[in-house]
């Protein structure tokens, strides 16, 4: 145990807040604050604050499980690693490779989620790999790649937010999920900026806002090119930026003109002084952002959907400049390092494609295979799952609990129970894990180093503060383990510092370039990470060039300019390199395409896979609170939280609840075609009519994606988790 504090940073979101663990005289440790670190300047929402409680042996797992009849019971390591690598083995002789499926979690560190793709594809051999991060931010990962080139969350950091003139936060509530966020957008309003919310309810976020916009549930692709459509009309489209870095306005523009505002209206229910609104306060000032969230992503348009919105971005000149922009909120811990290192079904180390034969040369290459012994890609995360039990033979999962977090939540959990072989390595007893045949119990966020990639793009050390309790081992000893037994000897070393060199030269000259960070980087800079890509590691370190207040710093200008200068290498062309910092801020001097110009994408309106009819009435939405994570397998263990947070509800507007006969706390069943769960009522009028609102932190009867749409956006592979038509009753 250590005499002092450790810097580290929380287990939770991604913007990965700074904090250190310091030891207590009873054993175990205390979040203290950082205040050092840039993203929360010590800050911290109550989940960062009592992560340690989850480290405690009372809720967590020690031991490996096997399952006996119905049952699971203790086992030593041994016989856990022998069953499940003699159950992968039987499954892939007696059934093929791509029997065997592997999911991976957004919450893995980069070191975890590259060595796990490496073993799918090394160890295994099989095709079938996916993550939960597909659920996340997919959409807005596949939209950034066709406008721009290159999907990294943020193209810019957070600080920039409160020095920009307007900011569109479309589907987010950050007050709730990301507090320490917020106080960005609090800084910009009081530096005289504007805020918009884009939201069908009136969040804590929304109550922030200049002005909130809440359209109809799935209606965000029209009303981006409503705005669109009014920018062209009112003459307010920058020619110059659009003739000199981007291709395909006219195509785009085309496509935005055929939704006139009174059209839009009657879309979206968001009227047209509003949209005038919206246009005059973005356009203004002289630089101005689009941020998304998981509201206009998790549809099944939502590639189109966030390529409306960077539309609007590039018809303006609002990317690729000093303090302006398109970003994507990602929302899992490592969500961003997770899609960029393997763990996805069609990705390789770098965020190279799969199917690319210099991609598969060169982490070939580094791996000492033959790049045709490499499977191609496989399933996406939904359609993985929904293969299990048939295609799919045996799974083995990592830091994700499907059961609660997948769409048609009930449906996967069948196919799971379906499967000849379910093996899980997790920290906590997840509903997931106790459907597996073998459980084993891994180290957590602070008994364990390693990488993470918060939504900045920035790359950050977690530090090991405590040692693991006896009977727990890293994922990369069980991996080490089972590569082993399945006849891999070398290859998948244990030390997270060892697997982050061989990632540094398997990602170098990709998309996302590690190269040049190393962990020694990382412990020195006051711990305040390194933005990728970062090709190199300089000779000599330059000195850090400087911003002014108020406006983007020499460098930022220079590169925006074009200066050779100003950056050099693959990370330096995409925007201004800092030696120390990496590329914090991309595309000031091109954008990562062929020809360094960005893409307009036309994109049409189209409605929701599945619109209320007069069986289902009412459209869902689903959302997170404060007090709970994800699919809540840590936080329903932590007593503060809980008492915060204890369960499921269902939020109503009061003329829905009239016609109802609903008073507050009613039990209330929501009915889709796919399930019933059940939930108190909550009353308010920060919802729209015709929209009810649960969160998908709890199993059980109120599982809210008992109820939720798989159908899958045709480009991204993402359900529609935010939109589908229910009905709702009083519950019997």
């Amino acid at each position: 145990m250590p005499t002092t504090s450790t810097p580290t940073h929380c287990p939770y979101c991604a913007l990965q807040c700074g904090m250190a663990l310091s030891p207590l005289p009873t054993g175990g440790v205390e979040v203290v604050e950082r205040p050092d670190f840039p993203v929360n300047r010590g800050a911290l929402c109550g989940k960062g604050r009592t992560a340690p409680a989850v480290l405690s042996s009372r809720v967590r797992l020690t031991s490996p499980l096997v399952r006996s009849g119905d049952s699971l019971v203790p086992a030593t390591w041994e016989e856990a690693l022998d069953r499940i690598a003699g159950e992968l083995g039987r499954v892939r002789s007696e059934h093929g490779a791509d029997a065997l499926g592997v999911f991976g979690g957004g919450g893995l560190t980069n070191e975890k989620a590259y060595t796990l793709g490496k073993f799918a594809r090394v160890v295994l051999g099989t095709s079938q790999i996916d993550y939960n991060g597909r659920f996340c931010m997919s959409s807005a990962a596949a939209a950034g790649i066709k406008a721009f080139g290159l999907d990294r969350g943020l193209p810019f950091p957070l600080e920039d937010i409160p020095r920009t003139g307007c900011v569109i936060l479309v589907g987010s509530n950050l007050a709730e999920t990301m507090p320490p966020a917020l106080r960005f957008f609090n800084e910009l309003r009081e530096n005289g900026g504007t805020l918009i919310v884009i939201d069908p309810r009136r969040t804590k976020t929304a109550e922030q806002a200049d002005l909130h916009l809440a359209p109809r549930p799935g209606t965000d692709l029209a009303l981006a090119l409503g705005l669109l459509h009014l920018i062209v009309a009112e003459g307010r489209v920058d020619e110059e930026y659009v003739r000199e870095r981007t291709t395909g306005w006219e195509d785009a523009r085309a496509a935005a003109m055929a939704h006139w505002p009174e059209y839009v209206e009657r879309i979206t229910g968001v009227s047209v002084p509003q949209l005038r609104e919206t246009v005059r306060l973005f356009c203004e000032p002289e630089a101005a952002m689009v941020l998304t969230a998981r509201g206009p992503e998790q549809q099944s348009k939502g590639t189109d959907t966030v390529g409306a919105w960077i539309n609007l971005c590039l018809a303006t000149g609002r990317a690729g400049r000093p303090l302006s922009g398109y970003g994507c909120l990602t929302g899992q811990g490592n969500g961003q390092g997770g899609r960029e290192h393997g763990q996805k079904a069609d990705q390789l180390p770098g965020y190279r494609k799969l199917d690319d034969p210099a991609a598969r040369r060169h982490v070939a290459e580094v791996w000492g295979v033959d790049p045709d012994s490499l499977p191609g890609p496989g399933r996406s995360a939904y359609e993985l799952l929904d293969a299990l039990g048939s295609d799919v033979r045996s799974l083995l999962l990592m830091g994700s609990n499907p059961v609660v977090s997948a769409p048609h939540a009930a449906h996967i959990e069948e196919r799971i129970k379906s499967l000849e072989f379910l093996a899980v390595c997790d920290v906590v007893l997840s509903e997931t894990a106790a459907l597996a045949d073998v459980v084993l119990p891994v180290t957590q966020w602070a008994e364990e180093t390693g990488t993470t990639t918060s939504l900045e793009g920035r790359v950050l050390l977690r530090r090991q503060a405590i040692t693991a309790p006896e009977g727990v081992r890293s994922d990369l000893e069980v991996l080490h383990e089972l590569a082993a037994r399945l006849g891999v000897e070398k290859g998948f070393p244990t030390d997270p510092e060892e697997v982050f060199e061989e990632l540094r030269r398997a990602s170098a000259g990709g998309v996302a370039d590690y190269s040049g960070i190393t962990y020694a980087r990382l412990m020195e800079e006051s711990g305040a990470g390194v933005f990728w890509p970062c090709p190199a590691e300089p000779e000599k370190e330059p000195e850090k060039e400087t911003e002014t207040d108020g406006e983007a710093g020499a460098g930022d200008r220079a590169a925006a300019e074009g200066d050779a200068g100003a950056s050099t290498s693959e990370g330096g062309r995409l925007g201004h390199r800092l030696a120390v910092a990496g590329t914090p801020r991309l595309f000031l001097d091109r954008f990562a395409t062929e020809d360094g110009r960005a893409r307009f994408v036309p994109v049409s309106h189209r409605p929701n896979a599945e619109e209320p009819d007069d069986d289902y009435p009412v459209l869902l939405t689903t959302g997170r609170v404060v007090s709970q994570y994800q699919s809540g397998a840590q936080t329903r263990r932590v007593d503060e939280l809980n008492a915060a947070a204890p369960g499921p509800f269902v939020e109503l507007h009061p003329r829905l609840a009239a016609r109802l006969g609903a008073s507050e706390g009613d039990p209330l069943a929501v009915v889709s075609r796919r399930g019933r769960a059940v939930a108190p009522a909550r009353i308010t009028t920060g919802i729209r009519p015709d929209t009810v609102f649960m969160p998908f932190h709890w199993p059980g009867e109120g599982r809210a994606n008992t109820l939720t749409n798989p159908a899958l956006d045709p480009t991204s592979r993402m359900p529609e988790f935010k939109v589908c038509a229910v009905r709702v009753e009083i519950a019997g």
